[in-house]
Order: structure tokens, then sequence, then C-alpha cells
């Protein structure tokens, strides 16, 4: 196997009338057991780490630190914090990258510090794919839906017109919508979602979702809803 990595979002770390400790706990220690058994290369969470409150969040990376293994955030329409206070806590800007030998993650924020939506920095963005283009793979991670496959999405026409010119990406991954955990396809490409690890809606179930790239660079993903595999494709 060449790559290997968790995806999940949604924890809503310090929503009222759940039980947000617990559900942060269960995630680690079911993505931990993952690792222990087969080799994480990281994990991405993949925004709403928090709901709304600012003081919730370094009380969450404090939990999410429990993670055995490497692991990167987006910021989404619930982190209610300034770019520059995420920064502070976080220690990475809110548009960055990571590279694993040939493969790329580029991790987008798609909200403001009021939660108001946004597309993705189209800019930044563009500049990351041209430098490189020469990787096998690139993963793009955003929070919020840019298609309205779903009823909490938005529509950014433009960024499928400037994801489709690129043939290493590989799957574009979103958070927001914690009843859908299955996959859509436009122009070749999967836009993947991993349902919710915490908030008071969606999917029965709290869980995350694995990638697994082979040797031959075909990719198998499937949620775990957390002991047991769903939903498993091949692209």
């Amino acid at each position: 196997m060449a790559l290997r990595f968790a995806v999940a979002s949604d924890g809503h770390y310090g929503q009222p009338n759940t039980s947000f400790d617990d559900y942060v706990n269960q995630i680690t220690q079911h993505i931990n057991l993952l690792h222990r058994q087969s080799p994480l290369q990281g994990c991405v969470i993949n925004g709403d780490i928090i709901h709304d409150k600012k003081e919730f969040l370094i009380q969450a990376k404090q939990k999410l630190d429990q993670l055995t293994m490497p692991y990167y955030v987006t910021k989404g329409n619930h982190d209610m914090v300034s770019d520059d206070y995420w920064k502070e806590v976080w220690g990475v800007p809110v548009n960055y990258e990571k590279s694993f030998r040939k493969n790329t993650f580029l991790m987008l924020t798609t909200s403001t510090e009021k939660g108001e939506y946004l597309s993705p920095d189209l800019g930044w963005l563009k500049s990351k794919l041209n430098e490189h283009k020469k990787q096998k793979n690139i993963f793009i991670f955003i929070h919020i839906p840019q298609y309205k496959w779903t009823v909490n999405a938005i529509d950014t026409p433009a960024f499928f017109e400037l994801v489709k010119g690129y043939p290493n990406i590989r799957a574009v991954f979103h958070g927001h919508e914690h009843d859908q955990d299955g996959v859509k396809m436009m122009d070749g490409i999967p836009y993947i979602f991993d349902s919710h690890f915490g908030g008071n809606w969606g999917t029965a179930y709290r869980g995350f979702r694995i990638v697994e790239v082979m040797k031959d660079n075909t990719m198998i993903t499937y949620i775990m809803n957390p002991t047991e595999k769903i939903n498993e494709s091949t692209h």
C-alpha cells in the first residue's frame, strides 16, 4: 500500500446538549485502533471541530492530540475564530499543504470568522495545483461542498472549472453534511463525504472515512461506522 489515511469531520466540540467529550474520545480511540492494526500516514479533521465558541478550540485540540498519527485540520463554518487565532492554536494557516512522497494534501478554509460560507481561495489553490502538477496524486480537503448536491452547500462553478484541468486530483473531501456518507462524481473526480463524529443530527452512527491508495495507484475508500466497514468504493 502506498498511502493510507483517515478523514473525519464535524465534531462540534462544545455544542450544548450533546455528549461532545464522549464523541471526540470515541473517534480518537477508534482511529488509533485502526492505526495500530494497519498504520495510517495521517488523519484529516475536515472542519467544524468546535461549535461556535472560541474558548472550545484549545480544549478540542487537547482531545485530538490523543491521536497517535500526524493529523491535519481544516476550518469549518462553526469554527468561529479569526484566521490568526486558528494559526496560533494549530500552528498552520487556514490554507496549507502537506506532502507524503508522491502525494499532496491541500487543506483550504470555506468560511469566515462569523461562519459565513465561502468559496475556497481559488488563486491559492491554482498556484498549489501548478506547483504540484508532477505529483502522482493530489487530495483536496474543504469543509463546505461547492455544488448544490446537498441542502447546505453553495454553488461555485469556477472551482470545478479549475480542478477538472488537473488530472492528478484524485478526490475532493467534504464535511458539513452530517447525513452524507457517499461519493458523488463530477468530471471524473470523486467528491467524498464522511458523515460526522459529533453534533446533534446526521447519520445514525458517528464515524469516519478511510482512504487507501494501492501500489498500482488504485484508490479504495470506505466508511467506518465506527466499528464496521461500510460503503466501500474503488476509484
